[in-house]
């Protein structure tokens, strides 16, 4: 948690705080100037572009698996690459109000070559603001925003170790699907087990794909379903994943690179068993889970704070807009109910892309996900998708290209 103006050196913050709102109130009305760190952003990342919806598959009764190709005008010429394990960003326009969702590719690597597509699998939660809308409106033909391929849950003969015990629940199991298209099609050299976690047997994503592919390469891949509430036909482990699971399955911790993706839920469950194996940290790859559904439910956050509103002074340029903003939603979301594009992608607080400056007010940051630099720590940069209000706020934010977001039709 970083709460700026409550710390032990709360006079040298405060005191920064007031020179930076000093220089803001003197400057002279120039054009914004482009901030270096978002330049190389941009230089490494594609912008925008637009997928046609070529083929809808209903998975599971929750899950739908979207075919997605170039859309007929795009500016490309092909799809970018990526590596499995990463995600694209999708960008829609919900009655006025425009989300951006990370959405791990389910698709292999392979399958985007000559006239390729990917494959973007979503599973329907009940409290869900995009999945409820895509799945009633994302049909055969419609033109979706995206930016990517992004993320950084991939193999790396740099740094893994080719041996992966992979965790996932619910969707999580996604780019695992990805991973494992890949071992099987020999593009990766790659021995992996995963151990997958699903609330019901009947909602367990590509059960019969992924045990067939590890039916075939039984010395590369190993498929573990496990189930919370399992019926009474169930013959498999039950219950959540824990250490004693992940050394039954996966054998000793010796060796092995880990990979987690699935829900908020699950990565609080895992920690302390993560931590009674005494994995290496540089052993432990994490797919961030996107925002928080309850902030309150961190322990660090400062309850205190829960049903407060305050407002927010947000720059932009020369010009300044003041928006409402509740303290148990990111500044992100408060952001974009108030039709203020950030350009943002992971929303998970590792990317950056959605970098802006704390020009005055305090913040509670998730130190879990904090992907900030220790320059921005020192100079009082943030990002709006991991950090709450927890007072009045003024801020900056970068000025931005327009970006394209597609209404749900």
């Amino acid at each position: 948690m970083e709460v700026y103006g409550r710390s032990k050196d709360m006079a040298q913050a405060s005191k920064m705080q007031r020179e930076r709102k000093k220089r803001w109130k003197n400057a002279s009305p120039v054009p914004d100037v482009e901030d270096p760190i978002k330049e190389l952003s941009k230089g490494l990342h594609l912008k925008n572009f637009q997928l046609i919806i070529t083929d809808i598959k209903e998975v599971t009764k929750t899950t739908k698996t979207y075919r997605l190709k170039l859309a007929p005008d795009s500016e490309l010429k092909r799809l970018p690459l990526f590596r499995a394990g990463q995600y694209l960003s999708v960008k829609v326009n919900i009655d006025g109000v425009k989300v951006t969702r990370p959405y791990s590719i389910s698709s292999a690597p392979s399958d985007v070559l000559g006239d390729g597509f990917y494959e973007l699998t979503i599973k329907i939660k009940d409290d869900g603001f995009l999945s409820l809308e895509l799945f009633e409106k994302w049909k055969t033909g419609s033109i979706i925003s995206v930016s990517g391929p992004h993320g950084n849950m991939y193999f790396d003969d740099l740094r893994d170790l080719n041996e992966i015990v992979g965790i996932a629940g619910g969707s999580g199991i996604t780019p695992f699907r990805s991973i494992i298209h890949e071992i099987a099609t020999q593009k990766l050299d790659l021995k992996l087990t995963v151990l997958y976690g699903s609330r019901y047997e009947d909602d367990i994503i590509f059960a019969e794909e992924l045990s067939n592919l590890a039916g075939k390469l039984p010395d590369k891949i190993k498929v573990v379903n496990i189930c919370s509430e399992p019926s009474e036909n169930w013959s498999g482990p039950s219950g959540f994943i824990t250490a004693e699971l992940i050394k039954k399955y996966a054998g000793p911790i010796e060796g092995k690179t880990f990979f987690i993706c699935g829900p908020q839920a699950m990565y609080e469950f895992l920690e302390k068993e993560i931590q009674s194996l005494n994995i290496p940290n540089r052993r432990i790859r994490r797919e961030l889970y996107g925002q928080p559904d309850n902030i309150t439910m961190n322990p660090k956050y400062l309850v205190e704070f829960k049903d407060k509103t305050f407002n927010i002074t947000v720059r932009i340029g020369n010009k300044i807009e003041t928006i409402k903003a509740s303290a148990t939603e990111s500044v992100l979301v408060s952001l974009e109910r108030a039709g203020i594009v950030v350009d943002s992608q992971c929303r998970s607080g590792e990317c950056g892309f959605c970098r802006s400056l704390l020009i005055s007010g305090n913040i509670f940051i998730n130190d879990e996900i904090d992907g900030r630099r220790a320059g921005d720590k020192k100079f009082g940069f943030f990002h709006p998708c991991s950090s709450y209000p927890l007072s009045d706020l003024e801020i900056k934010i970068p000025s931005f290209k327009f970006v394209k977001f597609s209404p749900i039709k």
